[in-house]
């Protein structure tokens, strides 16, 4: 999907001076502590390049290597062989050659440090994609993972959306991802449903694939922004205003409204061919909840969907909500949501 606006050119790095050519050497795993992101990086010493590095001219909210004229089979530090980009994702397929295990990596340039940083804060979490590997060369860093099993956004376009039950063991481990973030003075900004993938075969075990887009703020209470990013479908009212500031965490939260409401919808909350036509839906705030849905399943949606910043639940207060809290898994959905068709088709931008 296209994003809200475009992230400045990445600026061609530097020829690399005889210091910065050593053997690459990865983040270990063990890290506990939090450096800043400039002392992180200090640690990931460059290689020469003896692989084809691909070509990255423009980075955007969306994707940090759209656009990438990347030669397939590059090997990095005499480790990795890199792959195709993987449908429907920023990330390349990626082979250990020592091991052969299938993996995943990222490419971003080297200037990424809120990326790496983000990573580094969270790595234990069982919620967030763990970051295996880092390689740096001289302009690029490769981020290496463990490999997902599907997307959240691919899972329920094919279901057509879910059934409360599913729906709601799904959005909790989604809202907990969330709420771990900001305690850590994290805010996602480009929350959506693509962004979550399974970590395992049967499809129950969500994690965040990458922390791309994050902010890591200085001061964990102090979550003022000012640059607008983010998809356009999942875009909140404020972020829409001309040289406004907002806040990122409440931000966020809007983005899980719409990531739950489309998960038992089946389409999004606001939508409209015309990006125009559908920020004017967005900073109306008007939306239809299908009276098919559970009182409390309604109740939360508009919870989170709130035109008002400071009125939407938080993410410390959204797991004691009732419909979140509530042990029963039974399927309230009436016969009515069975038979209802969307006037607006689930489709995302990146699909076309």
């Amino acid at each position: 999907m296209q994003n809200v606006q475009e992230v400045l050119t990445v600026p061609r790095a530097e020829k690399p001076t005889p210091s910065d050519l050593g053997l690459a050497v990865s983040h270990p795993l063990g890290v506990t502590s939090h450096p800043p992101a400039v002392e992180l990086l200090k640690k990931v010493r460059v290689s020469q390049p003896r692989e084809i590095e691909c070509r990255v001219p423009r980075v955007t909210t969306d994707r940090y290597n759209q656009g990438v004229n990347f030669t397939p089979t590059a090997i990095i530090a005499d480790k990795y062989q890199i792959f195709e980009q993987v449908e429907g994702s920023s990330l390349y397929r990626c082979v250990d050659i020592n091991t052969k295990e299938e993996l995943v990596c990222k490419i971003v340039s080297r200037d990424s440090h809120s990326l790496v940083s983000a990573h580094f804060r969270l790595d234990y979490h069982l919620r967030v994609a763990r970051l295996r590997e880092v390689v740096a060369r001289d302009r690029y860093l490769y981020l290496v993972f463990p490999p997902a099993h599907g997307d959240l956004h691919s899972y329920v376009r094919c279901r057509k959306r879910l059934r409360e039950p599913e729906a709601r063991r799904l959005f909790r481990q989604i809202a907990e991802t969330v709420r771990v973030c900001h305690e850590h003075g994290i805010v996602l900004r480009d929350l959506k449903l693509r962004k979550f993938v399974f970590a395992d075969e049967s499809r129950t075990e969500l994690k965040l694939e990458s922390l791309e887009d994050a902010v890591v703020l200085e001061e964990p209470e102090s979550d003022w922004l000012h640059d607008k990013r983010g998809c356009p479908a999942y875009v909140s009212p404020e972020i829409l205003k001309a040289g406004a500031h907002y806040s990122g965490k409440a931000a966020d939260m809007w983005s899980l409204g719409v990531i739950l409401y489309t998960m038992l919808v089946g389409r999004y909350p606001f939508n409209d061919s015309e990006h125009a036509s559908l920020f004017a839906k967005i900073s109306r705030g008007h939306f239809v909840v299908p009276e098919c849905l559970s009182p409390r399943a309604r109740c939360l949606v508009r919870s989170l969907l709130r035109r008002e910043p400071s009125e939407r639940i938080t993410s410390e207060d959204i797991l004691h909500h009732p419909w979140l809290a509530r042990k029963e898994e039974r399927d309230w959905t009436s016969r009515a949501c069975d038979q209802m068709v969307p006037d607006v088709p689930f489709v995302d931008d990146d699909d076309q």
